[in-house]
């Protein structure tokens, strides 16, 4: 891992940024390089996946149906867009979007940070009848009770699912 202290941070502009490099090797996705940088001063984060290999834009759709799915592997790029249909729930990818490498339950969770941000800080009442609803669907999700399907729409084509369930098509892009 390669590591970069005391750069300037954009956001609060001291120098106290971290720029880390770190070089992965997933299987069923090949050489992946993981960049991060987080400043100790403001907190600023920002982080992506890059795959060694040029690919083609991908639509990548998982069906999650068991406890046992929470554990399969998601390489998710900042560019890539990543949305639940069932449950009326998506995260924008581009330029300010967050890559990581995780798996289907930490996805979940991330959904379940915004969810209960939500909840927490809404003024209307029906925001948090539905936050409320949402998360204890999203729980069921996660005991294997609703399926749903997961699909990660990526113009960069450095996304994955790594499962034989999945299903990976060539993204149509917009132009």
């Amino acid at each position: 891992m390669e590591k970069i202290e005391k750069q300037k941070c954009p956001v609060c502009l001291t120098n106290n940024l971290t720029l880390t490099q770190e070089e992965m090797d997933i299987p069923y996705f090949g050489r992946a390089y993981l960049f991060s940088m987080q400043c100790n001063n403001c907190n600023y984060k920002k982080s992506d996946v890059e795959g060694e290999e040029q690919k083609e834009p991908v639509r990548i759709t998982f069906e999650i149906n068991s406890e046992n799915d929470m554990n399969v592997r998601v390489v998710k790029s900042s560019e890539a867009t990543i949305k639940i249909p069932q449950l009326r729930m998506s995260v924008e990818g581009g330029p300010n979007g967050e890559g990581y490498v995780s798996n289907i339950e930490g996805v979940l969770d991330r959904f379940k940070k915004i969810i209960e941000g939500e909840r927490d800080t809404s003024e209307d009442a029906a925001v948090k009848k539905t936050a409320k609803n949402l998360l204890k669907k999203l729980w069921k999700v996660k005991m294997g009770d609703i399926p749903v399907k997961i699909i990660i729409e990526d113009s960069t084509g450095n996304s994955a699912i790594i499962s034989k369930k999945v299903v990976v098509e060539k993204l149509k892009v917009k132009k």
